[in-house]
């Protein structure tokens, strides 16, 4: 017994959520990466609907919290008759939740780069699809890999959310053992240090990706 009631198989089961967190964490990056990607082609469409209609999508879950996705998703299609499980409720909203912001953040990244290369791979004859593909995203994927792998950050705590839909995560596992040992100093403290441990590796990997693009692309001084 390490403290107040508080037992190994206690970590044990919190590690076990912390598990299930990085597992839910990683759907939604993968999931909501392969959606985001394809919001941020359709945000850059030369047909004006597509752009629209793409638009609207990220404002609409942009403008809805997360939470209230997870009650849509859990009890809402219950209502329906359509009964999810947390894990799976819990996947789809934040699939959704993800493909909107990484979408925008990858749009954005694809505007940056400068216009003389479209104006250049076009002047290759290439296609639109072939100047996206050989030109412009190689560029756009080095300027989107800091702010993309800090989001990763934000998505790994907000999987704390799916504790409302009784999915057991390491938020949900902290109560659960709170409710039976009443130590919640203790419980929740090791719940952050369970979040520093995920967290802290990516915020750094984040800081360190941004240093070397920005010494990438730093122009050399000149010579007098």
């Amino acid at each position: 017994m390490i403290s107040g009631g508080f037992t190994i198989d206690h970590l044990q089961f919190l590690l076990n959520g912390a598990l299930w967190t990085i597992c839910l964490s990683l759907i939604a990056f993968i999931g909501g990466g392969v959606a985001g990607g394809i919001v941020a082609l359709l945000r850059i469409s030369p047909i004006r609907l597509v752009r629209w209609l793409a638009y609207l999508y990220v404002q609409v879950i942009q403008g809805t919290p997360l939470l209230v996705l997870l009650f849509v998703f859990y009890f809402g299609l219950s209502i329906a008759g359509l009964t999810l499980t947390g894990l799976v409720a819990a996947s789809i909203a934040m699939i959704i939740y993800v493909s909107a912001y990484l979408g925008e953040i990858w749009r954005g990244c694809i505007e940056s780069v400068a216009k003389t290369q479209w104006e250049a791979a076009e002047c290759l004859a290439l296609s639109r699809a072939q100047r996206l593909r050989l030109v412009i995203l190689p560029q756009a994927v080095r300027i989107a890999t800091p702010p993309t792998v800090g989001f990763m950050v934000q998505i790994v705590k907000n999987t704390s959310l799916a504790s409302i839909v009784g999915f057991v995560e390491l938020v949900r596992a902290g109560q659960l053992i709170n409710n039976s040992i009443f130590q919640p100093f203790l419980v929740y403290l090791l719940i952050a240090l369970f979040y520093l441990a995920m967290c802290y590796p990516l915020s750094a990997w984040s800081r360190k990706l941004e240093r070397r693009l920005q010494y990438g692309t730093r122009r050399p001084p000149l010579s007098a």
